[in-house]
């Protein structure tokens, strides 16, 4: 099937490879001129696993290409994807100024009937919106169908090939059918294909992410009281994982949730429920309790050093708000850089992806380092925001050698307490009592 997608970054660039990758001849539309010409020279704008590959291959293959060619693009199309972004406004509504740009943009082009499938995340009704734009300069029918995405930075091509869900809510039956046959490649594992109406399934993103947020700021607070009475959260926690109500699931403590998704969907979640006059109070809970665990590192190490912080080194581990990925969208390190910086100390950063976009977000003003030890050299302490896989066993003698002093404030409990114990380093963690090697 010849596939418009509108939008490259990053749902447009998964969803374009994925459907090209299963035979689909697909062009991406874009009005940024500088990311389609890189894109078309090869260079892929953000990291994800497994993507670069898959967009080299299909582009060699001539089922891939990206243009900023909107007339083209239509002609080309029996089918359209809306992955447009919808970042947060000042009040936390969804910015859907990009989709109904696109629209209106796109509406003169309309020659025949065409399905359009909306895979940005998007408030209750914007189906219904988009498609009444679309009415008014278009010369023929066109049908909105939502069909959200689930995909998870670090695996969203893997969430794309083998879903567990697919979505697609819509009004118009023929055009539900068209977008249900494109996913049929991707379900053959017996995963199901979710029909239902648009605003069902524009409202089930939504909720999804607001469930998955609420647990984690849950444990995060369960681990605060376990911090306030000298508790190991882990205790807790696998008592909650084991009863099969509840599981393991997002129960991690950690230093809060970041990214492109939870944050901006609870506030745009919190937002729509005002509008209809619902109180959305657990979501209100669970955004707040996020905001006030992402100062919980700092937190820590302000206790843990008093007036003397001023004037320290603190070396950062880990910068994107979760591993295999680059982004660092309303990452918990971005609060403590800013907290630590306004302290009076300096900074030394490292990241295996994404030191690239902290460059932009804080220039001359901290260190960025290349290799995680050089990061700590001569530090006074460490601290650690997102659990790569490069800094799950560290070289002990290494990092003591190198450490001013043999702290380490860990907001992904990611190392055992005895371990660090045995290797003389004093050790803060989320949740968890303090450890404190005997001098």
């Amino acid at each position: 099937m010849r596939v418009m997608v509108a939008g490259s970054g990053y749902v447009g660039l998964v969803a374009g490879a994925c459907l090209s990758d299963v035979g689909n001849d697909v062009i991406g539309y874009d009005i940024d001129k500088a990311k389609i010409d890189a894109l078309n020279d090869g260079e892929i704008p953000i990291f994800e696993p497994g993507l670069t590959e898959l967009i080299v291959q299909n582009r060699k293959a001539g089922r891939l290409r990206f243009t900023t060619d909107l007339k083209a693009a239509m002609e080309h199309a029996q089918v359209i994807f809306i992955c447009i972004g919808t970042a947060p406004l000042p009040d936390g509504s969804a910015d859907l100024s990009g989709i109904g740009a696109f629209a209106r943009d796109m509406a003169p082009h309309v020659t025949k009937m065409i399905p359009m499938a909306i895979k940005s995340t998007v408030p209750v009704g914007t189906g219904e919106w988009v498609e009444g734009i679309v009415k008014e300069k278009a010369a023929h029918p066109v049908h909105l169908v939502s069909n959200p995405e689930f995909l998870k930075e670090g695996s969203a091509v893997r969430d794309f090939q083998r879903p567990e869900r697919v979505v697609v809510g819509y009004e118009n039956e023929a055009a539900a059918d068209i977008i249900r046959e494109l996913y049929m490649p991707f379900v053959r594992n017996n995963k199901p294909i979710l029909m239902m109406g648009r605003k069902a399934a524009e409202m089930a993103k939504y909720a999804c992410n607001g469930i998955l947020a609420s647990r984690i700021s849950f444990i995060n607070e369960i681990a605060s009281l376990c911090d306030a009475c000298g508790i190991d959260v882990d205790d807790v926690r696998r008592v909650m994982g084991t009863d099969g109500r509840i599981g393991f699931q997002f129960l991690y403590p950690g230093a809060g949730y970041g990214g492109s998704c939870f944050p901006k969907d609870v506030r745009a979640l919190m937002h729509t429920a005002r509008e209809h006059g619902v109180d959305p109070q657990m979501l209100t809970a669970s955004h707040e309790t996020n905001e006030r665990q992402k100062r919980v590192m700092f937190n820590k190490i302000q206790n843990r050093f008093g007036d003397a912080l001023s004037g320290m080194t603190v070396a950062v581990w880990g910068i994107a708000f979760k591993p295999n990925t680059d982004d660092i969208r309303e990452g918990p390190s971005l609060t403590l850089i800013r907290s630590l910086l306004e302290a009076g100390v300096k900074v030394r950063a490292h990241d295996p992806e994404a030191l690239r976009h902290l460059k932009h977000e804080f220039g001359d003003n901290i260190e960025y380092c290349d290799n995680s030890y050089a990061a700590i050299e001569g530090a006074d302490a460490l601290a650690i925001c997102t659990e790569w896989n490069d800094y799950r066993s560290p070289d002990y003698e290494r990092l003591c050698g190198l450490l001013k002093q043999k702290i380490v404030f860990d907001g992904r409990n990611l190392y055992e307490p005895s371990a660090m114990l045995r290797h003389g380093i004093e050790y803060h963690a989320i949740g968890k009592p303090p450890v404190v090697p005997a001098s």
